[in-house]
């Protein structure tokens, strides 16, 4: 009997093929892409094919046209955004993932989709000294993990004010008030406005030179109008500098004003994995709610969030759905009813590959690495005439200005010289930043996320930066 031939194999062994050369070179590779927008679009074939082809040719295809036009997020010398690499067991795991092709919605469509993500959930909560009892989600990563905990934040406190909200709607509905800082993510933003509630509603808290809310004039808001609904979010890790609220004061007084609190930890929450960094977020556990994400700091491939509710039922009721053809398990816990995506891909896998490659111990040292590299790089550069520390690292996020080697007092130049010199970065290949503003500041993040980055990497970034500083002088 002749042997059966396995139809996946040829396109598989030629990815393998692939994602090996990709991963293997990431220390020689330039870490930017050096095409432009045209010359991308010229890679790919832009006509509807009309017969097919053989799978690994597309596959081939594929890799030919793709490769160029990736950035090297992988690389120990990607600083531009809070974006990891991912974990070998990871990857491996999320390729298990894809061949599997589970539905993870229902716990009868894919049972052991089910229990992992029940094991991977337990295991975080423990991580983030969540209350065992809180309720979670897998999720695309901190946009759903936000609206996933502001949902659920809006279930309970209309709740609390008699008003049935997953039943009549806002039509009628008393007044809530949500407080955020001014420099709150845009994912939250976005979050109140896919909730309904809309980008102006929320009152915005002024924050201190970090991106700090002002706890001062929080309690004060609190106090002005003392008896109605209110959400409050904080922020574990501002994006740029990486401040941490004051949750040891805002949340108890949000609590007796019966608000709910939500912590917004998208990478700032891992620090609780750290003994040497785990009092920035003391406090945070006492909140109603946490986000986070998993493809950034634990560096599991992207899509990974993590929302956490200290209300299950609050959580189940803003969430939960149901059909006749959808049969529920009446033991095991159904992912549907606790994430907005009926159809999902089973994220549960990765993550729990991850914290067994990695365990606690190994999730400490990647703060720790990644805490000191980022120190490490502003440390290399800050004793540079032109350069400006705007915010030492609190964790694994800087900021630095470059100044006009001529006009160092002219706030335009000095934007425009840091955006150049940026560029000379990039276009040496040697490491990957990008500019961002900061309190009306023109300014380069340094964000390490990264489990590759290593002495060597740092090493090498400090003298591109120097030789892009060089460099961009000489242009002016």
């Amino acid at each position: 009997m002749a042997e059966k031939t396995n139809l996946y194999t040829p396109a598989l062994a030629q990815a393998f093929h692939h994602a090996n050369e990709f991963l293997g070179n990431l220390d020689t590779d330039p870490v930017d892409v050096n095409l432009n927008y045209e010359q991308m679009k010229a890679l790919w074939d832009w006509n509807l094919p009309v017969n097919g082809k053989p799978a690994a040719e597309v596959i081939d295809e594929l890799n030919a046209s793709a490769r160029p036009g990736l950035v090297h997020n992988q690389s120990g010398r990607f600083f531009s955004f809070v974006i990891g690499g991912s974990h070998p067991s990871a990857i491996a795991a999320d390729w298990l993932t894809s061949a599997w092709d589970q539905n993870a919605g229902l716990y009868v469509a894919t049972p052991a989709s089910g229990i992992v993500e029940e094991i991977a959930g337990k295991w975080l909560k423990q991580i983030f000294q969540i209350p065992e009892y809180a309720s979670f989600s897998f999720v695309t990563g901190c946009q759903m993990a936000n609206f996933t905990c502001l949902i659920s934040a809006r279930n309970h406190i209309f709740n609390q004010a008699g008003w049935d909200i997953e039943k009549n709607g806002f039509y009628g509905a008393p007044k809530m008030r949500i407080i955020t800082g001014d420099y709150k993510h845009s994912t939250i933003t976005k979050a109140l406005r896919m909730l309904g509630f809309g980008s102006n509603h929320a009152i915005q808290i002024p924050s201190d030179a970090l991106g700090k809310i002002n706890a001062e004039l929080v309690i004060a808001e609190f106090k002005r109008d003392p008896d109605i609904p209110t959400i409050l979010i904080l922020q574990a890790g501002e994006v740029n500098t990486g401040a941490y609220d004051d949750f040891t004061s805002l949340i108890p007084v949000a609590h007796q004003h019966n608000a709910w609190v939500h912590v917004d930890g998208a990478f700032g929450l891992w620090a609780k994995a750290s003994k040497k960094y785990q009092h920035l977020v003391n406090g945070a556990e006492e909140a109603d709610s946490w986000s986070c994400d998993g493809h950034k700091w634990l560096n599991v491939p992207y899509d990974s969030g993590y929302a956490f509710v200290r209300h299950p039922d609050a959580h189940f009721m803003a969430i939960s759905q149901g059909a006749a053809y959808l049969l529920e398990d009446d033991k095991a816990r159904d992912q549907m009813n606790w994430t907005p995506e009926l159809s999902r891909r089973a994220r549960g896998f990765p993550t729990f590959a991850a914290i067994k490659e990695l365990g606690t111990t190994g999730i400490e040292d990647l703060v720790d690495r990644s805490c000191m590299h980022c120190a490490e790089i502003i440390d290399g550069i800050k004793e540079h005439p032109l350069v400006e520390v705007i915010a030492y690292p609190i964790i694994n996020q800087g900021l630095v200005q470059f100044h006009h080697p001529t006009q160092g007092d002219h706030e335009v130049r000095n934007g425009e010289f840091t955006e150049h010199v940026i560029a000379a970065i990039n276009a040496s290949g040697e490491a990957f930043f990008q500019p961002t503003i900061f309190k009306g500041r023109r300014c380069m993040r340094v964000s390490v996320s990264g489990w590759r980055t290593n002495a060597e990497d740092v090493k090498r970034t400090i003298a591109a930066i120097h030789a892009a500083i060089e460099k961009t002088k000489l242009i002016g």
